[in-house]
């Protein structure tokens, strides 16, 4: 029989990549069958010789039993092990060289893709390490480190649960497309309304199995003799309950203490329009009972609040009239200040009311207020009204300078005509204002301080012909600045009475 023989020259082989247990002696080698085929025709030539069968054919013979044999044995051992295979030396070495390469891919795709596990110190990241989602990542400008930490919050440890050292990170990859998108915006445009999935109908339905309509709730309460009330029906009895001539002073004030509460909300206060509640509460600015005067004014001034709607209505209504009327006759300071809180809500960012409050002479009224005895709290709140309507003018001045006479809104055009800052002067604000600065308290002083700034372009030469203005702010100035070193003493840099010292520095260059 022929020997077992390393591979030489080229021929017809059977690799043998993974043996058996059994076949362990032989494990990464390649068997060469093409050379039993010349030992078997040595072997064998004595007998072929007797046969008289020519030495051309006895060679041919003998390869072709080689062969055979050849084959045999690679069918034995497929069978035997299924990863074995009939192959040429050239598909044999390149199988092997795949192999080799795929595992050095295999080994570089783990060292490039190792996850690095942060902590909550600052660690050093080395090169080829990938970072999981949420992490810190800085550059040590002194190392020239990469350095990574987990963030404070916890929401982001889940993710590191499960990552194993040198796995790729699972990244979800389900989005929308910019098809997807444009479709949905197109269907949105369109007004075109998306169905409810089965999920949605499906909370829906669980939904209304949890909760009951608000119909079978009433009927149940009103067995218990408790009734449901929308606030539109509060605001309907309260407003039926101070209306009614049957109502005591108590009961009515009352109405009007939870009418008031329901009326910061800004639907609540035009849901007052609808039923003519707002009129009657105007009305009750008639009253001969101050108390009424001042919570009717006090219900009117959360309704008028940001309220464009119901401020125009209160105009109609002869809302302004009746305030400025209580303001300028003998009424209880309380009265006078919720009416005053009243007014400044109905002026604000209405600029057709400012120009009626300026015909119906209310910087007059005003003026007597502020001049009259004991209403030093009212003079502040007033002067605080002014700077608000001079800021406010000025800010639409801005912005219609910017503007062109086609694209200015008619907003603009009305505070064209509020001849304020004339009507200021003329009045003699400029003085009242300044002499308001000798008042102790420091919050009110901040609030003149800010009304002479914004009134210094039209009041600047009364200013300067008013020696009793430059010596109260040389004083000023001399006291806050002791305050503002004390500030200093403390830490406060940017401090309060700093800032006041400031403004006074800027009015005295101004007024030089």
């Amino acid at each position: 029989m022929g020997s077992w023989l390393p591979l030489q020259p080229p021929g017809i082989v059977g690799v043998v990549s993974n043996p058996s247990a059994a076949g362990q002696e032989a494990e990464g080698k390649i068997y060469r069958f093409w050379a039993l085929g010349p030992d078997l025709f040595g072997g064998l030539l004595p007998y072929w010789v007797t046969l008289g069968l020519p030495a051309s054919r006895m060679a041919l013979l003998g390869m072709l039993l080689g062969l055979l044999m050849a084959s045999c044995f690679t069918f034995c051992l497929s069978h035997q092990n299924p990863e074995f295979a009939l192959t040429s030396p050239e598909k044999s070495r390149t199988k092997e060289a795949d192999r080799k390469e795929t595992t050095a891919e295999e080994e570089l795709d783990s060292e490039v893709l190792e996850v690095f596990h942060p902590t909550h110190e600052w660690q050093a990241l080395r090169p080829g390490q990938a970072v999981p989602a949420g992490s810190h990542v800085r550059l040590n400008l002194q190392t020239g480190a990469r350095e990574v930490k987990l963030q404070e919050e916890d929401k982001f440890r889940s993710n590191l649960k499960g990552l194993k050292k040198g796995r790729r990170l699972d990244i979800n990859t389900n989005t929308y497309t910019s098809q997807d998108l444009k479709s949905a915006l197109a269907k949105f445009k369109e007004g075109a309304e998306v169905e409810s999935s089965k999920e949605d109908k499906a909370r829906q339905a669980k939904v209304k199995r949890l909760f009951r309509p608000i119909e079978e709730l009433k009927k149940d309460f009103e067995e218990l003799n408790v009734i449901i009330e929308t606030d539109m029906q509060i605001m309907v009895r309260l407003i039926n309950k101070f209306n009614s001539s049957s109502s005591s002073l108590e009961e009515k004030i009352a109405a009007l203490f939870d009418l008031e509460y329901y009326v910061h909300q800004m639907d609540n206060a035009q849901g007052l329009l609808s039923f003519g509640g707002l009129q009657v509460v105007i009305n009750g600015l008639n009253s001969t009972e101050p108390l009424v005067k001042e919570y009717a004014a006090f219900v009117l001034g959360a309704a008028f609040s940001s309220n464009p709607k119901v401020q125009v209505e209160a105009i109609e209504g002869g809302a302004l009239q009746k305030l400025l009327v209580i303001l300028a006759t003998e009424q209880p300071l309380p009265a006078k200040k919720k009416v005053l809180f009243a007014l400044c809500s109905l002026l604000r960012h209405f600029p057709y009311a400012q120009q009626q409050f300026l015909k119906l002479g209310g910087l007059q009224v005003l003026r007597s207020l502020v001049q009259a005895k004991g209403t030093e709290m009212l003079a502040v709140r007033v002067v605080t009204l002014l700077y608000d309507l001079v800021t406010e003018k000025q800010m639409f001045a801005e912005e219609e300078a910017e503007l062109t006479q086609e694209t200015s809104p008619e907003k603009l055009q009305q505070y064209r005509q509020v001849p304020l800052l004339p009507g200021l002067r003329e009045q003699g604000w400029c003085e009242i204002t300044a002499h308001l600065l000798a008042l102790p308290e420091h919050d009110a002083r901040e609030k003149v301080l800010q009304t002479l700034g914004a009134l210094l372009a039209t009041c600047r030469d009364r200013y300067r012909q008013d020696p009793q203005l430059s010596r109260t702010l040389v004083s000023l100035k001399a006291e806050y600045q002791a305050l503002a070193a004390l500030e200093l003493q403390d830490g406060e840099d940017e401090g309060y009475f700093r800032e006041l010292l400031g403004s006074i520095n800027s009015l005295l260059k101004e007024l030089r």
